[in-house]
């Protein structure tokens, strides 16, 4: 891992409170419109999903080089239940689409405490540097570790910075203790650099810093901080820390860690409501930059038109191109054909018609509700109830016997004079009372 020497000093200060709540929506979005994509093996994004996801993010990843929201992001959807993989692709589930108008703030507290009990990943492995991690019976289970940081981060005052090694020593006294390594032995498996030279297993080769600490960051910026439950104050990771420098094979590593750079964190009002610390969520009020800008920030006309007063969000454009047809930089035409097209997609208009009424300062016109009411009556109106058994019978009269016999006709229905449709899970009962009747199905 590399990076730009004079960028080395540049420190930021990032509240994350209110860019998570857009970021949620964003990401919600794009699986939606299935542009999130993952191995089958591994659940991990791919490179170009990666891309996609940094690029609808409110203010970017906290590194343009070194994804780590961008990352987080669907693996999340997928702890979460909100979304899961279809042939590659991440597709909503029910708790997905409910979450497309549900309160971005429970659904980012509901997103941390799942991840504590269901993450897709260990969050060490994302510590490249440290070597022989796949070795068997090396690493201890990942909850305990996971519950260790949670708890540390509940016991964090809200509202008051805490840098990182005040953090670790706090942990250590209180026994918050995230252990990597299952026994002494398995520390020599270990290692930067080389599997000899470089074991963590010699004495003062494993410090707390490098392992527990380094696990706890990995947890708190590409978990906590992503979920917006901190704020973080950080820098670039290379040569932001020296607690490595004594091991054999330092020379050759700028980092350990691209959770090296987190030099402090705050727990915000958002992190003090995941974390249990208060019953109800009191936000921050919104930086100018991260405030939400669809209150008045869409016109809808009568000729359905929908025209966007001010600059979108990224969730906020990835809607309106699923639901309508943009016919401008600014502008997009709702159709009976766009709705019709975002329904055959998986979406629902209710979704639309919630975002068109929080967005806009004055009632919808009279003819887009009216043309968004007759979509709505439509859908449903045809009904795919999935598939079915043809089942021909020779005359119809044994059809007719078959589809009126209280011991079949619970599990067909008649189609013309010879035929029977027969759900596909009311087969196997079907074929039983047909039997029973003397009517084997060939």
């Amino acid at each position: 891992m590399t990076g730009d020497h004079d960028d080395r000093d540049e420190r930021r200060i990032r509240t994350t409170e209110h860019e998570a709540q857009a970021n949620l929506k964003a990401v919600l979005q794009l699986s939606a419109a299935g542009r999130l994509r993952c191995s089958e093996k591994t659940l991990r994004p791919s490179a170009a999903t990666v891309k996609t996801v940094s690029e609808a993010l409110s203010g970017g990843d906290f590194y343009a080089e070194e994804p780590i929201a961008s990352f987080a992001w669907p693996l999340l959807l997928q702890a979460g239940g909100l979304a899961e993989l279809a042939s590659g692709k991440l597709a909503l589930t029910a708790r997905g689409r409910a979450a497309l108008t549900n309160p971005a703030h429970d659904t980012l507290a509901l997103l941390w405490r799942r991840w504590l009990s269901h993450g897709v990943i260990d969050e060490f492995s994302r510590v490249q540097a440290i070597k022989g991690q796949r070795a068997a019976n090396v690493l201890t289970a990942v909850k305990p570790r996971r519950a260790q940081v949670s708890a540390a981060l509940a016991a964090c005052a809200p509202g008051e910075w805490t840098d990182v090694d005040t953090l670790f020593r706090t942990m250590r006294k209180a026994g918050h203790d995230p252990r990597i390594a299952r026994t002494e032995r398995a520390l020599w498996k270990l290692y930067l650099e080389d599997p000899e030279y470089g074991s963590l297993g010699y004495d003062g080769f494993h410090n707390w810093e490098l392992l527990q600490g380094r696990y706890t960051l990995a947890v708190l910026f590409e978990y906590a901080a992503v979920l917006g439950l901190i704020d973080v104050d950080h820098r670039p990771p290379v040569g932001a820390r020296d607690d490595y420098r004594e091991n054999w094979g330092a020379d050759w590593t700028d980092c350990i860690s691209r959770y090296d750079g987190l030099l402090a964190l705050r727990l915000n009002p958002l992190g003090a409501y995941a974390t249990g610390q208060t019953a109800t969520y009191l936000p921050t009020p919104a930086p100018g930059d991260t405030a939400p800008r669809s209150s008045g920030g869409l016109k809808v006309l009568p000729n359905h038109d929908v025209v966007a007063l001010d600059g979108l969000t990224p969730a906020e454009t990835l809607l309106l191109d699923a639901f309508a047809e943009r016919t401008g930089d600014r502008v997009w035409a709702l159709t009976p054909a766009s709705l019709f097209a975002a329904v055959d997609a998986g979406r629902d208009l209710a979704e639309l018609h919630h975002h068109l009424n929080a967005a806009t300062t004055v009632p919808l016109p009279q003819t887009v509700t009216t043309l968004l009411a007759d979509a709505a009556r439509r859908v449903g109106q045809v009904r795919d109830t999935g598939p079915v058994h043809l089942i021909e019978c020779a005359d119809p009269a044994v059809a007719a016997l078959l589809a009126t016999d209280r011991r079949t006709r619970t599990h067909c229905a008649r189609l013309g004079e010879r035929h029977l449709t027969v759900p596909l899970d009311k087969l196997p009962a079907f074929r039983k009372s047909a039997l029973a009747q003397g009517y084997p199905v060939g």
